[in-house]
């Protein structure tokens, strides 16, 4: 009797097992709905087995297993198996979360083809085939025919210009073998494209990573802001397509989706492409995934979750802009897409591509110590596009009003009468961060979070960056009934509005979330800055990389200052990242660009090497500093969080989870501790540090103390262990 074993979307690390009389070991990676308790589940089958540790009379029969689309191949099995082990998290929930919603549910997939996403060939069984067999009443069977014999391939409108019940007979021909389906690539060919030359540190990564016969490597390709890592990336696709294999790109945000799969259709006209990210909608995602799935598609563009997406014939993986923390998922399963990519390049035993101006420290140091292999692009790639000049302005001389100094509005009064661009960025949306009585000193706060509630004045509403939060402006302060209650600070609607009442004929364009809701408003945005319909552009960081505005010649950065307060020993890693990107923006193509940096620490040693383009400078300098306090790449972390209503329930569970642990040789615990962020949507969190020099020690001892985690009854806090923590 056929056992299955499935593993379930639940919080429990085990697999679950069912009697199915039709199971063989074919249906391994195919999903199975069972019953679980009152409840039908769906799951995946990881296992079939002729035996099992459950007693006859207790084992249940499965309702069904779906075979409407090939399993789940063994390889990405064994990578959903490795990410429950590393990340210590239930492998049913983390199977599941790999999956399309449309695949989580109990329903077999019924996705309709489009005819028209899909030429149809002719094969050799078909050309054999002789119109004259085809009785002459079935005149329609018989035109199509000649039609396929004419031309050897047919489009669905082609087909309906024999006759308009052609298309019907298509699904009996390829069931016959006469005829055989292929994707359509969804780009439209406008011309031969103009392919740039390649400047001779681009020559020289491609050679090398094209030389390496297409084994495991992970190369990190550092080039500065504008120094082509994209036509290295295309560069390097083109053998792998050769090859007929497949391509996989991770991206951090859904925002550089449309550019960068614009610039590949582009290149790679007739080439099946892919996108998947969260702006999809379900079918969408589930017609991409299983176009990845059939090999149907060649290149596969994707945000974190594109890590997980079945790819047969995977031949080559680039992640793009590596360091970025949106690679790292921050609720339930915390995996990072780009760990996970390295480890199925290894699996796979293909090359892995990491491309940053300003690598990770980790990636920096892997490099520099040579398990990465560094490939260093230190030029741009457009000819006489020079790296931007850097400047500071001392606000302490120059005082600002309204968060804008003089130098920077003489600045961009110069540049819009060159008639080029400019960029202001602040990484702050909303009016004003506080809304402040000067009276009693009262300020408006999240009753769900440990933060104050931003000013939305268009809008007359505050609301919470955090959990979503709002409630409406109050007509005076309620603690003491003040009604000059004041907006406090800088948001980028309020310094939209500033600059128009300084530049009332300028064309000023604000993007932030709040500005990119419609489903189509980014593309049209991207649109009017690369046709000159806008002068002044203020972004946030949905700016800040990626994009290419060759008419954009300044950029002013305002409150940067804030990050070198912070107590998160990665605050300059990442403030210097993001200058260093939103800086990279300007001079890009034949216009010069200059950046000015709005600080009262112009003296201060990150600012120092921003002015000088020295990411190695500072990155030395910070890795010194972390190996002397302790701090990862030089130690490997975990931290155990837990959320709970009350934070004594969480200190608690804490506690005692703290005394489960079993003492181990350089494994060090910390205290539990409240979050840095005590309250978060509506509830409040602590965590417990756990470190170690070694990486398989601290897994050693995760994977004990997880086992002894998962015993414990019933807890009033929730909980889970976050492997390689970026926020604290």
């Amino acid at each position: 009797m056929p056992v299955i074993r499935v593993a379930l979307s639940v919080p429990l690390d085990t697999l679950f097992d069912y009697q199915a009389d039709d199971a063989s070991e074919r249906d391994i990676g195919a999903r199975a709905c069972v019953p679980f308790g009152k409840k039908r589940l769906t799951g995946v089958i990881v296992a079939v087995s002729d035996h099992t540790q459950i007693a006859a009379e207790k084992l249940k029969p499965a309702y069904c297993i779906f075979r409407e689309i090939e399993p789940l191949p063994a390889a990405l099995l064994d990578l959903f198996h490795f990410c429950s082990q590393y990340y210590h998290h239930p492998l049913g929930m983390v199977i599941m979360n790999g999956l399309p919603v449309k695949l989580r549910n109990n329903k077999a997939v019924k996705l309709k083809k489009n005819p028209h996403d899909y030429r149809y060939v002719l094969t050799a069984a078909g050309k054999s085939v002789d119109s004259a067999s085809i009785p002459a009443r079935n005149r329609v069977a018989r035109n199509l025919l000649t039609g396929f014999q004419r031309g050897a391939e047919l489009t669905a409108t082609q087909i309906k210009q024999i006759s308009p019940r052609a298309i019907q007979l298509i699904p009996e021909w390829i069931q016959f073998g006469w005829i055989t389906v292929h994707p359509i690539s969804a780009a439209r060919t406008t011309g031969s494209v103009k392919i740039p030359a390649l400047t001779s540190g681009q020559a020289a990564a491609v050679d090398a990573i094209t030389s390496s016969n297409r084994q495991f490597d992970t190369w990190l390709l550092h080039g500065v802001t504008g120094s082509g890592k994209t036509e290295v990336y295309l560069r390097i696709i083109e053998p792998v397509l050769a090859q007929d294999k497949q391509t996989l790109v991770l991206i951090p945000e859904i925002s550089l989706t449309p550019q960068l799969e614009a610039v590949f259709r582009n290149r790679f006209p007739a080439v099946p492409l892919v996108s998947l990210h969260s702006g999809l909608n379900d079918t969408e995602r589930l017609a991409g995934w299983l176009q990845a799935q059939r090999a149907e598609a060649k290149i596969l563009l994707g945000t974190r979750l594109a890590v997980f997406t079945p790819l047969p014939n995977l031949g080559l993986i680039i992640v793009d802009e590596e360091q970025d923390g949106s690679f790292k998922q921050q609720d339930g399963l915390r995996y990072s897409a780009r760990d996970l990519a390295i480890f199925r390049g290894k699996q796979e035993s293909i090359p892995v591509v990491l491309g940053s101006a300003t690598p990770s420290l980790e990636s920096y140091h892997h490099a520099l110590t040579g398990r990465y292999r560094h490939l260093r692009l230190l030029s741009r790639a457009v000819q006489n596009a020079a790296l931007p000049s850097i400047g500071c302005i001392d606000t302490r001389i120059n005082k600002t009003q309204d968060g804008l100094s003089q130098p920077l509005l003489q600045a961009l009064d110069q540049c819009l009468k060159e008639k080029h661009q400019s960029l202001i960025f602040l990484n702050r949306r909303g009016y004003a961060p506080v809304l402040l009585c000067k009276s009693c000193g009262w300020s408006a706060a999240c009753q769900r979070c440990s933060s104050r509630l931003v000013v939305h004045l268009r809008d007359k509403k505050l609301s919470c960056h955090h959990c979503g939060h709002q409630a409406q402006f109050p007509r005076a302060c309620p603690q003491c009934g003040n009604q000059d209650i004041t907006p406090f600070g800088q948001g980028t609607q309020r310094v939209e509005e500033t600059l128009a009442g300084h530049f009332p004929t300028a064309r000023i364009l604000r993007i932030d979330r709040d500005s990119i809701r419609r489903k189509h408003a980014w593309p049209e945005i991207l649109h009017a800055i690369q046709t000159q319909q806008v002068d002044i552009l203020i972004g946030t960081q949905l700016l800040a990389k990626g994009h290419d505005f060759p008419n954009l010649a300044l950029v002013g950065i305002l409150n940067a200052d804030n990050a070198l307060y912070s107590t998160d020993f990665r605050a300059s890693e990442r403030l210097f990242a993001q200058l260093m990107q939103v800086a990279g923006r300007a001079g890009r193509a034949n216009v010069a660009g200059h950046v000015l940096i709005q600080t009262e620490f112009p003296d201060h040693s990150l600012y120092q090497a921003l002015q000088r383009h020295d990411y190695d400078a500072l990155a030395q300098t910070l890795l010194a500093e972390r190996k002397t306090a302790g701090f990862p790449p030089y130690v490997f972390q975990a931290l155990l969080r837990a959320e709970a209503n009350d934070i004594r329930a969480v200190l608690d569970f804490l506690s005692q989870a703290k005394q489960l642990a079993q003492s181990f040789e350089t494994v060090e615990l910390f205290d539990p501790v409240p979050a840095h962020m005590v309250r978060l949507k509506g509830l409040e969190r602590g965590h417990v540090l756990v470190q170690s020099p070694s990486r398989k020690r601290l897994q050693t001892f995760l994977t004990g103390w997880y086992a002894k985690l998962m015993t414990l009854p019933g807890q009033k806090a929730r909980w889970v262990l976050d492997v390689d923590p970026l926020e604290f």
